[in-house]
């Protein structure tokens, strides 16, 4: 099944996106300013798209697996979501940008990616004293002796 998603671009500078499969089904994003950063310093960077996402979906963006080595730049939420009600004409997409070094990141520069995920279903919790599984020692203990 292929998805249609209707796309406003904000900027004319930026490369329009794109879905290439077979490597990756990850899409990049690219900044859409130009932008310098000092250590220590937070901002949002313009990523000049918006879209309509399918209904029951929602984007995750995070940065490119090159975007700390080449700018020092972490994601300051760790992974944005964005849902399919984030679709107004003024909804710019945003990456949430951390400087760990003084940086520079150009116009059309390829910082973040992001897929689209179906909605999670709804859940409901049953409470129990015992889990009835083989214990591997708690969420951080995998490769630990």
């Amino acid at each position: 099944m292929t998805f249609e998603i209707k796309i406003k671009y904000f900027s004319d500078e930026i490369e329009k996106l794109q879905y290439i499969g077979g490597k990756s089904d990850w899409i990049d994003l690219r900044s859409a300013e130009h932008v310098v950063m000092k250590a220590g310093e937070y901002r949002l960077i313009r990523l000049g798209v918006g879209m309509i996402l399918p209904e029951g979906y929602e984007a995750h963006v995070v940065p490119r697996s090159s975007t700390f080595k080449n700018y020092g730049l972490l994601q300051a939420n760790s992974c944005g979501i964005v849902d399919e009600s984030y679709c107004g004409d003024n909804d710019e997409w945003m990456w949430p940008a951390y400087a760990t070094r003084d940086t520079e990141v150009n116009v059309n520069d390829r910082i973040a990616q992001f897929r689209i995920f179906e909605h999670q279903p709804e859940l409901s919790f049953i409470e129990t004293d015992k889990l009835k599984s083989t214990d591997r020692g708690g969420f951080g203990s995998t490769g630990r002796a």
